[in-house]
């Protein structure tokens, strides 16, 4: 059996994975500046370093994007926790999730740019990374699957919904972004309407939604549209 190879002393690796965190916050910055079509160079002059030293730390253009998707994810994710709480009213739960997620696009918007519309090229059988989408849909899925479960109904559909409603608000939201035609309660009052409509259904229970969430006709001069 050969020698195993000695890793680096702990505290060199300590090191490694600071800078490698510090490289990864200087590629946020990056984006954030300069918009998702950031390049290596650009990266790695925000850092301070040359690129050769940005790869000591990084295999590829691939690794560092996963890296800043991971972080993004987390600070998303961060963002939405606090709603996700089982003990809340179905539609009010739907209703701060989808909220809290429009206003962290909204708040990071070139950073969400970066890591949702930059696909990485993945090698096959490599170890696929969650991003943002992957991570908000599988909380999604317990979430339904923990409440039809609790109701005595079939919970086989929940992974499959919590894509679909996961899809769906992501595409909205990358819409919105863009256009900008009606505010973010606006369109959070849509998305939660529809979204609850369907989920009632599939939960058994009364398909409208809490008044507070009800689409109202829109008042004369007012912005946006209401049906």
């Amino acid at each position: 059996m050969p020698p195993v190879k000695p890793g680096p002393p702990p505290d060199r690796q300590h090191r490694r994975t600071e800078r490698r965190a510090e490289m990864v916050q200087a590629a946020i910055d990056a984006v954030r500046t300069l918009g998702p079509g950031v390049s290596v160079a650009e990266i790695a002059a925000q850092a301070g370093i040359t690129k050769p030293v940005l790869y000591r730390h990084f295999t590829d253009r691939a690794d560092l994007q996963r890296a800043v998707g991971r972080e993004a994810a987390a600070l998303l994710m961060a963002r939405m926790a606090p709603e996700m709480d089982p003990e809340r009213e179905p539609a009010e739960l739907i209703r701060g999730v989808v909220d809290a997620f429009l206003a962290g696009i909204e708040d990071e918007p070139e950073l969400w740019r970066f890591v949702v519309h930059h696909p990485i090229e993945r090698a096959p059988g490599a170890e696929v990374v969650d991003d943002a989408r992957e991570q908000i849909a599988r909380t999604l899925a317990t979430l339904i699957g923990e409440r039809q479960r609790s109701l005595g109904l079939d919970s086989g559909g929940a992974e499959a919904w919590a894509q679909g409603l996961v899809g769906m608000v992501q595409s909205a939201g990358d819409w919105w972004l863009e256009r900008r035609t009606m505010s973010r309660s606006a369109l959070t009052d849509y998305l939660t309407t529809l979204i609850w409509g369907g989920i009632s259904g599939a939960l058994g229970v009364a398909p409208a939604a809490p008044a507070s969430l009800r689409l109202v006709p829109r008042e004369p001069g007012a912005g946006g549209h209401r049906a």
